[in-house]
């Protein structure tokens, strides 16, 4: 792949999008970051990701809906989403693969394989 592979970053928890950021930048990716769910929308609609880290608890547009806006979208249909959730219940993570997700990973996490499966998600054709 020659060109660099673009992360979009969306949690409300500033201290999670930092680490998050610097993560994604050290592991060579374009980062753009939004803090609530409507940055996510607006960041959507510029310039489309590979991938979109997503938190779902949000105060104004939760995950799921962006997650549903994405991949109902053609323009951004190959755009893959990680859910990164404190969200641990089976009825929350199956909601989040019902409505598109490629991965749903639970708070904390390991940032090791994180990037791993960034990385693996990313190569898969």
């Amino acid at each position: 792949m020659s060109e660099i592979p673009k992360i979009l970053v969306v949690d409300d928890d500033p201290f999670i999008l930092m680490s998050l950021e610097f993560l994604m930048k050290k592991s060579g990716y374009k980062v753009v970051i939004a803090r609530n769910g409507t940055e996510a929308l607006n960041a959507l609609s510029l310039d489309p990701p590979n991938l979109v880290l997503l938190d779902i608890m949000m105060p104004d547009v939760d995950g799921y809906a962006i997650c549903e806006h994405i991949k109902s979208t053609p323009m951004l249909a190959a755009t893959k989403v990680i859910f990164l959730s404190a969200k641990t219940k089976q009825v929350d993570i199956q909601k989040g693969y019902d409505v598109g997700a490629d991965l749903f990973i639970t708070k904390p996490f390991s940032t090791r394989t994180l990037k791993q499966q960034v990385s693996d998600l990313l190569n898969k054709k």
